[in-house]
């Protein structure tokens, strides 16, 4: 099989990879001459555990091309995979841009009988509102008619792609039932995941942004019991283990911000579309307040009892917004020095993973410990778990916010260091 992967981000060129060590013949199709140069020389354009290996390995047998002319690559294609990104706009509504100017480009090319499938996150229903409109007008086709769509949204995490990919059920939605058949033949035959038919476009894209909302609700739970907990003198860790022990409950870690591509952006694809259908999603909405207000809130809490952050040099330990990970799309690194900034405080940044050009490219001034006066932990990277207080003391720190709880508070105030933590009161908790 002919199979074009629209796309080679992070997620897309290790899709392409494992269809060709299926069998597959893989173009991948991507408007970044720099990244198809990488693919078409076996290079690794990402660091992710096994994809190098793969792709040299899929270079050498002739199964792994790259192109920038997606609409020659369609032309040839049994099936045509689209997975670019889909970006929230100011308003904070899903921006359909690249994913229709993909679409206009496969549609240029596209022939009679071939299966295309979306896998981007989007809005429900806009599979079938904002992309297959695109595709008809530039291919002159009939979707259902002359060629199948179907939506399998991509489900799987930085650093753990390979394995997630051939593990993590392969949720399935289609416009009719010929499509619905060649979708999980594709799926089945060149990814060996299990295979979930839910039917339609909307319940396979319904499926993932609700797999999020809960997640991102989740979250926001475990947030604002921590905050109570921050006030009434108890330590929310032990409580949240006390609490899960029943079977019943599965309270899950609070933390200074949630980052990612997925869960600070998709819960508005659906908070959006629910609006417009009339209802308003008040809990999900809540959440994503609750969630995005962590950092200023977590600042704010530290300044309460310690001293007003104008003028104080703050040090952020961590941009990558997820432990052993260097991407930081929507770190709280981002909120936390907005809301420096904003308090007049003076935030500098480390982070093990960047050099400092790329902390400062990315809008930091790149620092140490030395000459701060409060460190903040965004990210539980290995580095920054053992620390030396007594060191960090001698230097002139004289607080620390533990946002992801991975430091021993005792050890911290040991060596002279007011610390807090989330859901963890600054005074010593009650016996």
């Amino acid at each position: 099989m002919q199979v074009t992967v629209v796309g080679g981000g992070r997620m897309g060129l290790p899709l392409a990879c494992v269809f060709a060590r299926h069998g597959a013949l893989v173009t991948v199709a991507d408007i970044d001459p720099a990244l198809v140069a990488s693919v078409s020389s076996g290079s690794c354009p990402y660091e992710e555990p096994g994809l190098p290996e793969l792709m040299r390995e899929l270079h050498e047998q002739g199964r792994l091309r790259a192109t920038t002319n997606t609409s020659a690559a369609a032309s040839v294609s049994d099936a045509i995979v689209v997975i670019v990104p889909a970006h929230l706009t100011a308003d904070r509504e899903i921006d359909f841009s690249v994913l229709q100017a993909a679409s206009a480009e496969v549609g240029k090319g596209l022939k009679r009988g071939t299966l295309v499938v979306y896998e981007t996150t989007v809005s429900v229903g806009g599979t079938r509102r904002n992309l297959i409109p695109v595709l008809e007008q530039n291919s002159g086709l009939a979707a259902g008619t002359d060629f199948h769509v179907a939506y399998s949204p991509e489900r799987v995490k930085a650093n753990m792609v390979l394995s997630r990919l051939q593990e993590t059920p392969k949720v399935v939605g289609a416009l009719d039932d010929d499509s619905r058949r060649r979708a999980i033949e594709l799926y089945s035959r060149y990814l060996g995941a299990p295979v979930d038919d839910v039917g339609s476009l909307e319940a396979a894209e319904s499926a993932k942004l609700m797999g999020m909302l809960f997640r991102d609700v989740n979250i926001a739970l475990a947030n604002e019991l921590a905050a109570f907990c921050e006030l009434a003198g108890v330590d929310f860790e032990r409580v949240r283990q006390a609490a899960n022990t029943d079977g019943e409950a599965n309270l899950l870690l609070p933390g200074i911000g949630v980052g990612g591509h997925c869960t600070p952006v998709y819960p508005y694809f659906l908070t959006r579309e629910s609006r417009r259908l009339g209802m308003t999603q008040r809990i999900s909405e809540a959440a994503r307040e609750i969630n995005d207000g962590q950092p200023a809130r977590q600042l704010d809490r530290v300044a309460g009892v310690w001293k007003p952050l104008a003028g104080r040099r703050v040090h952020i330990l961590g941009l990558g917004f997820r432990p052993g990970v260097k991407v930081d799309t929507f770190s709280p690194a981002y909120a936390l020095r907005d809301a420096l900034i904003q308090r007049a405080a003076i935030p500098t940044i480390e982070d093990p993973y960047y050099s400092t050009t790329e902390l400062e490219r990315s809008g930091f001034q790149a620092g140490s410990v030395e000459g701060a006066e409060l460190v903040v932990l965004n990210t539980a990277h290995p580095g920054f778990r053992e620390i030396d207080f007594p060191s960090w003391r001698s230097a002139g720190v004289e607080a620390v916010l533990d946002g992801r709880n991975l430091w021993d508070r005792q050890r911290a105030e040991g060596a002279g260091l007011l610390y807090f933590g989330i859901g963890r009161s600054a005074k010593p908790e009650r016996s």
